[in-house]
Formats: C-alpha cells, sequence, structure tokens
C-alpha cells in the first residue's frame, strides 16, 4: 500500500504569495552568500544543504489523498484542489485513453474537500470509471449541486465517464472489503455537520485518515486510549490546523491544534504521524514553526518512538 499527499490545506486553497516568494528567495540567497557558493556545479550541493523549510513548500491545494494498494488499484480520499494535478498525472496513462478506473472516497461534503472534483480531468473522459463510496446517502446530489448553475458552467450529470455510487454505512461495526485483502471502516470525527475518518488496511498494515477532526484534552481523557480505530497505526494523518493557543479560541470549528495531534498519536502508539490539514494564513515558515515545536512537544513528553512529519504536496508513505 502507498500513500501520496496530493492536497494538504485546510479550509480554502493558499497558494504561495509574491511577498512569500520574495521572503523565502532571500533567506535562500543570504544562505548562498554565507556557503560561498561559486560556479553552476555547487549549486546541486547548496541546494542539498537547504533546511527543509527553504528546500521545499507545503502546498496551497486543499486535501487530496492518493493510495494505490498492493495490487494497483487506486484510492482517492477527499476532491480538494489537489485533485486536479493528480487528474493530469492519471491522464498520462489509462485516464487519458479513457480506459481508467479510480475510486473515490468521501469524508464529508465541506467545500474545500469537493471543489477540485469539477478540474478532475479524468471525470469527462469517456470510458473513465469513477466509484464514489460515502457514509452520506444523497452523495451524489452534493458533487452536482457545486456544479449547478450559476456556479460552473457545465453539469455534474453531463461529464461522460461512468460513476457508480457506494453507500458504506459507518456506523455498522463491520469493515468494507474495496477488493480482496484490503479492508476499510470509518470513525465519526468531531466536526460541524460531521466528518469521518478512514482506516484502511492490508497486508497486516494500517493506514488511517482524520482530517476535519476536533480532539482536545478533555476528549481524549473521555476516550483515552480506547478508541481501537487509531490504535498501532503505520500512518496516521491527522487534521492539526491550529496552535494550542489558537485553539482555546476556536472552540467547536472542528480541527486539532499540533499539540493534541502528537498527544493523540503518542496515546494510540501510532509510528507515523503526519501533521495535516495547513491553516491558509500559515505560510512555509509558521508551519515549520509549528513542526518543530511538534517535535519538541513530542520529546518533552518522555522517551517515545514516535515520527512526526509536516504533510507536504507529493510526500509519499510505502507501507
Amino acid at each position: 500500500m502507498q500513500i501520496k499527499l496530493w492536497g494538504v490545506r485546510g479550509s480554502l486553497p493558499a497558494p504561495l504569495t509574491n511577498r512569500e516568494y520574495r521572503q523565502k528567495l532571500f533567506r535562500v540567497l543570504s544562505l548562498a552568500s554565507d556557503y560561498g557558493l561559486e560556479g553552476k556545479e555547487a549549486v546541486s550541493d547548496f541546494m542539498n544543504s537547504l533546511p527543509r523549510e527553504l528546500a521545499r513548500i507545503s502546498g496551497g491545494d486543499t486535501t487530496c489523498v492518493q493510495v494505490t494498494s498492493d495490487s494497483g488499484k487506486i484510492y482517492i480520499l477527499d476532491c480538494g484542489t489537489g485533485i486536479r494535478n493528480l487528474g493530469n498525472v492519471l491522464m498520462r496513462g489509462e485516464f487519458g485513453k479513457g480506459a481508467g478506473e479510480a475510486n473515490i472516497l468521501l469524508t464529508h461534503n465541506h467545500w474545500d474537500h469537493i471543489q477540485g472534483l469539477p478540474f478532475f480531468k479524468p471525470l469527462y473522459v469517456p470510458g473513465n470509471k469513477l466509484n464514489f463510496y460515502s457514509p452520506y446517502k444523497n452523495q451524489e446530489a452534493m458533487l452536482s449541486r457545486q456544479m449547478q448553475a450559476p456556479h460552473f458552467p457545465a453539469s455534474f450529470e453531463n461529464t461522460l465517464s461512468t460513476k457508480s455510487f457506494n453507500y458504506v454505512d459507518p456506523f455498522s461495526g463491520e469493515p468494507y472489503e474495496l477488493e480482496e485483502g484490503l479492508l476499510v471502516d470509518m470513525y465519526p470525527l468531531t466536526h460541524p455537520n460531521g466528518s469521518f475518518g478512514y482506516r484502511f488496511r492490508q497486508g497486516g498494515k494500517t493506514f488511517v485518515f482524520a482530517t476535519d477532526a476536533e480532539f482536545t484534552g478533555e476528549t481524549l481523557e473521555k476516550q483515552g486510549s480506547d478508541i481501537e480505530f487509531f490504535k498501532n497505526a503505520d500512518v496516521l494523518v491527522l487534521d492539526s490546523q491550529y496552535t494550542l493557543e489558537e485553539s482555546f479560541m476556536k472552540i467547536d470549528w472542528g480541527h486539532t491544534s499540533y499539540t493534541m495531534a502528537v498527544n493523540c498519536a503518542l496515546r494510540w502508539n501510532v509510528r507515523n504521524l503526519v501533521l495535516t490539514h495547513h491553516e491558509p494564513d500559515y505560510d512555509d515558515r509558521k508551519l515549520f514553526e509549528n513542526y518543530r515545536m511538534a517535535l519538541r512537544h513530542s520529546a518533552d513528553s518522555g522517551e517515545n518512538s514516535l515520527r512526526i512529519y509536516l504533510a507536504a504536496e507529493g510526500m509519499s508513505f510505502r507501507l
């Protein structure tokens, strides 16, 4: 099972601004001066020496994650604007010939999690098959609504791919077998209008995706370490939109602080924690500052083997 992140922002897209670009460029050039950069042959070494917050960008697209099973089948979690670039890549293969098939799973229907679907090119190619899985019985209608006039020039119903909609009962207590050996189940998350986490299990490995979730000290104490859904996950991609201070000012907004995300991962014995659903007002410098504080908080929590990552577009994990 392989996981790839295509969109990691929350709430709305947040592309790099000219000001942020110039600030980043100034810092890079300042380091180049200190490095004593001479000649083009030294550029590559210099680039490899840059700190992580300057060597890459976190990205501005909203939530979209690709899961590729051991058999090669494609599962797409949420349709934020990150799905546009994913679609462009898929179009280079079978999807560009009208012979592709993908499975799309929705956590909920807030706009930042569906707004990229109208720009997903495989949607428009006849012969492509898109299988939607959702805990919402009216999922098709909700996707259709955002593409109705006057909001969008093309209707969802007139896109030429073949689509199927599959309702998955999130409260059945039974996992859903997406394919032989690949099980998925859901967990209700605390978020306005509701949201669901997804757990993928294949070949003895577990991947949990839980964005748009509000975990606090109170809920963690109430639920404790008894949430079997999260326990011992190999990779947990978890909402961590706020600082701890900001989360106190935004109670019931449905998002988690990076501090609590670390607490959750430690409580649940998670191996790899990926901090995601980044606040759109945070530039890369602020995000990496939060990331360093998350690492420090984990270290201050006592000896543990938790590995923490700051979600960035293009990041991937193989289980």
